[in-house]
Parts: C-alpha cells; structure tokens; sequence
C-alpha cells in the first residue's frame, strides 16, 4: 500500500517540533522525523511512502521535490499549502483504494475518503506503527520517540 503522510501533522503527533524555533530547527525536526521512518517503515514501504510538508515563504532554491534515503519528500512550493498538494496527490492516485493518509486535518481525511483511501489521525497512525514495532521485538526499545539532531550551538 501506498503511504500519503502530512508531514508537519506527523512531527507534531511525534512530538518532535522543538520548543524554541530558530533558524534550522525545522529542517532538523524534518531530517530526525524523516530518518524515523526510513527505520521503522518495512523496505517496501519506505519507497512507496511520500511525506509532503508546507513550504509557505520557502528559502530560494528549496526543490519541491526530495528523495531522502528511498522516501520521497515534497514541499508544496506550487500549492497553496500542504493540504492543497495532499488532496491533488489524492485525486491523482491510479489505485486509490491502495492508499493509506497520515493526516490530522479533516479536509484531507474527506479528500481520502472520497476517493475511498484509508485515511488515519496523525496520532493514531504515530501510534500504531510505533507499538508495532516495539510488540514486534523480542527486546523493548528505550527511545520510541524520534531524536532531534543537536545544532553546533547545542
């Protein structure tokens, strides 16, 4: 199955947006929660999976489109956020019974179920593939939360 996921949606349910936003502190929650998934996803999930986050004001030269480590990242540059990028992915999928959408936000859930996707909170989905995982080993992890890389100032 095909993964849509809301990407600021997910950092927030992770609970990995930092406190104190500054300059890189959200690449780096992006970066840490990107990197959680590639771990936690099977192989054949992570390249059928597309995180989208917003870029409202986005720095010159952001590409809308990255492969980060087999997971495909896009920035809605050419939308008018998130949400607008999520529901056009949506209405383009071949097989959208076969797609899953990792979103808080209602007008995204109804975009899915129009289209007869499976859509799931943030949170829950958080959640799920988190215990997953921990259920799925023999030894209980300590951190299920995903690390935020330190800056240089850190």
């Amino acid at each position: 199955m095909a993964i849509l996921i809301d990407g600021y949606n997910l950092l927030h349910a992770a609970g990995i947006i930092p406190r104190g936003i500054g300059a890189g502190t959200l690449e780096r929650a992006r970066s840490a929660l990107l990197n959680w998934l590639i771990a936690e996803l099977e192989p054949e999930q992570v390249a059928e999976t597309t995180v989208v986050f917003d870029a409202a004001n986005p720095p010159p030269g952001l590409p809308r489109r990255v492969d980060h480590r087999g997971l495909t990242v896009l920035f809605s540059t050419e939308h008018e956020n998130a949400d607008a990028l999520l529901e056009d992915l949506i209405r383009q999928a071949a097989v959208p019974r076969r797609l899953v959408v990792v979103s808080s936000d209602h007008r995204v859930q109804r975009a899915a179920r129009r289209r007869r996707s499976i859509a799931i909170d943030s949170d829950d989905w958080y959640f799920n593939l988190r215990n997953r995982r921990e259920n799925s080993t023999a030894e209980p992890r300590e951190e299920t939360k995903p690390a935020v890389p330190l800056s240089a100032a850190e």
